[in-house]
């Protein structure tokens, strides 16, 4: 029993010692890995940059192939065009126009594999109405994505400038300029309205005219309450008229007409409401109330 003990302790010891010596290497190469690393993390960043080459190289050939694709079926379509879109929309930085593009194009393919996929078991007539289908709907859902998000961006700028342009006239009224003034805004309230702030000021202070800026801002946002302010600032800073009195006039003009939008829905309400009611309601409505009567006549005269 002593004997075996000691045999297998042996033959622990004896693996042990082979497997450092086999790992030695490793453990050599992973405590130099760490030396480097403790200098900067140097070792990390080779990796990464490492990483992020590989990416480029595979990734952006073939963004850049199927976005040229696109233009090619779609002529009407420019890059400028699409970048002009996505900053409307809010998200130009987090995608680019060349992978908006190239998404266009990669989703037909992915979503008609899928449709020739889920309709092998039907008719040909039925399999290639489904595949048209999706692909068409690749194609068709990243702009609806956009306009929406677009749409949704247009409507938070309108509902968010009458108490922006409030700020911006007890600033002005305070004493500060009107470049001190919006940074104040940006500082106090978030929004997408702000963002388009904020993007104005920092090209006011890289040497953008305000003017200009201003225009830039209303043709980025599409709105029409911001384009009559931007105007109307334009014009007071081109006759020197008071700032502080023409914030004030927009914000109230800005607040009228947003009211007046709101009862305009309020008063489409009612008729957005029929279908639905006449869809859905009533006739759950006449099986309630109608149907005991019938199951009654039937029961009579059965």
């Amino acid at each position: 029993m002593i004997l075996l003990v000691l045999a297998i302790i042996c033959l622990g010891a004896a693996a042990f010692i082979v497997g450092e010596l086999i790992t030695q290497p490793a453990q050599e190469r992973d405590r130099f890995f760490r030396r480097v690393a403790s200098y900067g993390e140097q070792q990390q960043q080779i990796l990464k940059v490492t990483e992020q080459s590989l990416k480029t190289r595979l990734g952006t050939p073939i963004i850049e192939r199927f976005a040229k694709l696109v233009l090619r079926v779609n002529p009407k379509t420019t890059i400028d065009g699409v970048a002009y879109k996505l900053v409307s929309a809010g998200v130009s930085r987090r995608i680019s126009p060349t992978t908006f593009l190239a998404l266009k194009g990669i989703l037909p393919i992915v979503l008609g594999l899928l449709g020739l996929a889920f309709a092998s078991s039907q008719s040909p007539l039925m399999a290639f109405a489904i595949i048209v289908g999706l692909g068409a709907l690749g194609f068709i859902g990243p702009d609806y994505v956009i306009n929406s998000k677009i749409k949704s961006r247009q409507e938070k700028i309108r509902a968010q400038l009458p108490d922006a342009l409030d700020l911006l006239a007890v600033s002005v009224e305070a004493g500060l300029g009107f470049d001190s003034a919006v940074s104040k805004l940006t500082e106090s309230l978030t929004g997408p309205l702000i963002d388009e702030f904020n993007l104005t000021l920092s090209e006011m202070r890289v040497g953008e005219s305000r003017p200009e800026a201003l225009r830039k801002m209303s043709e980025r946002a599409q709105v029409t309450e911001l384009s009559a302010f931007t105007r109307a600032l334009i014009q007071a800073d081109t006759l020197g008229i008071s700032l502080g009195r023409i914030l004030r006039i927009q914000a109230s003009d800005t607040r009228e007409r947003r009211q007046a939008m709101a009862e305009e829905r309020a008063m489409k309400a009612p008729i957005k409401m029929l279908f639905p009611t006449v869809l859905f309601i009533f006739p759950s409505m006449f099986i309630v109330t109608i149907g005991p009567a019938f199951l009654a006549l039937k029961g009579l005269f059965g």
